[in-house]
């Protein structure tokens, strides 16, 4: 018998790996100006082309910024709110708390989710920490930094790519740049040396089967499964006519904010000083042209004024283009700054945002599944096995909706009266609007109070055989004396 030869791991890439590298970093080079100037609107550091009619050469460099995508994006992301994980059959979520609390997974959920509305697509990844005794490590990752190759029949990564400076201690220079090569078994991080070639740092077995990253995409269709952003072309388009609109009014206000003036009959020493030299413009605008002298007939000399320009027809054009914002983004009118003569009620308001809470229940639904699988992948990880497929995991989300208390709360009680639903039952307290730190703490409180009751029940029923042993003991006293 001959003993097995162990295989040492490549300290280069193998030809088949780099072939995957070159061809996951053209895709995310190809794609990296997109998501660039997508990043662009969102901060409103976008460049707003000029038709160069109505702006004069010597206020090119002005300007003028519109929010409107920034709010968009962030409106429908501040009704997701990730509260929590558990078990779909109730049993105890402290394991999957464990993992949450040590990834700060609620806080950098926001993230991103912000993430995924403004460029279309966030990844998802999932490695073991340096001591096994805490919990897997999960990261989200932006996609101007990660790519991803997806087989969308069996809906799985076949690999991934992320490409960065050094996050893993490796101790590289700020200048070199590294990449992580996802691949069903293992991941390889690599290092570009100036030959033009890869050094392999380090190999991570983890022999799962499957590249352990996710992609939580927005707006995907079946023929794109990358996703879009909530940054369409429609938006970007009328924020940039928006935007010349606001400049021609900051233009009309340096040439028209004062209303210009003419005067006819005046002499030549009106416009000059007591040297006889002529005076500057602005002087003669402020001073002289208010005491002007009697000609030789004496007449005095004609001064008016041209209408000063209304920029109202202006301010019409932008609302216009902020009703159509609102109907590109689904907000109502109102948070973009648009205002009626008529104020809306609170039930018209509701109804505005129907499509905006449409919205973000559908995004609760993807990004869900994501999170889901995320957890379902780390347990993995933890664990070296996958999960039980029969025990589900279950997204705890805020309602996105903005009902009232009063509503949420009648709601509740109604379903107990009718005895639809257990009076105790932890579902109640969610659909009232409370969160999971607070029912943990309604659930705690109603343990101690059921632990007081039955300790007041066990001293009450300790009094009773307290009472009835009383006078059975005088009496064997009593007999006891004769």
């Amino acid at each position: 018998m001959t003993a097995a030869i162990p295989e040492l791991p490549l300290l280069s890439l193998s030809p088949d790996e780099l072939d995957l590298v070159t061809a996951l970093r053209t895709d995310l080079l190809t794609h990296r100006f997109r998501l660039e100037l997508l990043d662009s609107y969102f901060n409103g550091e976008q460049i707003v082309r000029d038709l160069g009619i109505s702006i004069p050469p010597q206020l090119k460099t002005l300007h003028t910024v519109i929010g409107w995508p920034r709010i968009g994006v962030e409106a429908l992301e501040q009704r997701l709110d990730l509260e929590a994980f558990r078990w779909a059959d109730g049993s105890d979520a402290s394991d999957l708390e464990e993992i949450a609390e040590a990834n700060d997974w609620f806080d950098e959920a926001s993230l991103a989710h912000l993430d995924a509305l403004t460029y279309g697509r966030e990844y998802v990844t999932v490695g073991s920490a340096d001591d096994p005794d805490l919990p897997p490590i999960i990261t989200f990752e932006s996609p101007l930094d990660m790519t991803m190759e997806w087989d969308a029949r069996l809906r799985v990564p076949l690999h991934a790519l992320r490409e960065s400076q050094d996050r893993y201690g490796f101790g590289l220079s700020p200048s070199e740049r590294l990449v992580s090569l996802y691949k069903p078994d293992e991941t390889v991080f690599a290092v570009e040396v100036e030959s033009g070639g890869w050094e392999v740092i380090d190999r991570d077995q983890h022999r799962l089967g499957l590249p352990p990253v996710l992609r939580m995409a927005n707006r995907q269709r079946t023929a794109d499964r990358v996703g879009k952003s909530e940054i369409t072309p429609e938006v970007m388009s009328i924020t940039d006519a928006a935007c010349r609109r606001l400049m021609g009014i900051e233009v009309a206000a340096e040439f028209f904010g004062a209303p210009q003036r003419y005067i006819l009959g005046a002499s030549e020493s009106a416009f000059q000083d007591a040297e006889g030299n002529a005076k500057s413009a602005w002087d003669t605008y402020i001073g002289r042209v208010l005491a002007l002298e009697r000609d030789e007939d004496g007449q005095v000399p004609t001064v008016g004024a041209f209408t000063a320009h209304d920029p109202s027809g202006q301010t019409k054009i932008i609302d216009l283009y902020a009703r159509i914002m609102a109907t590109q983004l689904g907000l109502p009118p109102h948070m973009l700054g648009y205002t009626s003569d008529n104020p809306a009620s609170a039930d018209a308001i509701r109804s505005s945002e129907a499509m905006l809470v449409k919205k973000a229940e559908r995004r609760i639904r993807r990004f869900g599944a994501t999170h889901r699988d995320a957890m379902r992948l780390a347990l993995w990880v933890r664990d070296g096995e996958p999960p039980d497929k029969a025990r589900r995991i279950e997204a705890v989300w805020r309602n996105p909706a903005t009902p009232t208390i009063a509503a949420q709360t009648d709601a509740a009680v109604k379903l107990a009266q009718a005895g639809i639903v257990p009076a105790e039952s932890d579902v109640l307290l969610e659909m009232a609007g409370f969160t999971e730190d607070q029912r943990r703490r309604v659930a705690a409180e109603r343990r101690r109070a059921r632990g007081a009751q039955v300790l007041d029940r066990l001293a009450q029923l300790g009094e009773q055989d307290g009472a009835q042993q009383s006078p059975e003991a005088g009496v064997d006293g009593g007999d006891g004396g004769f």
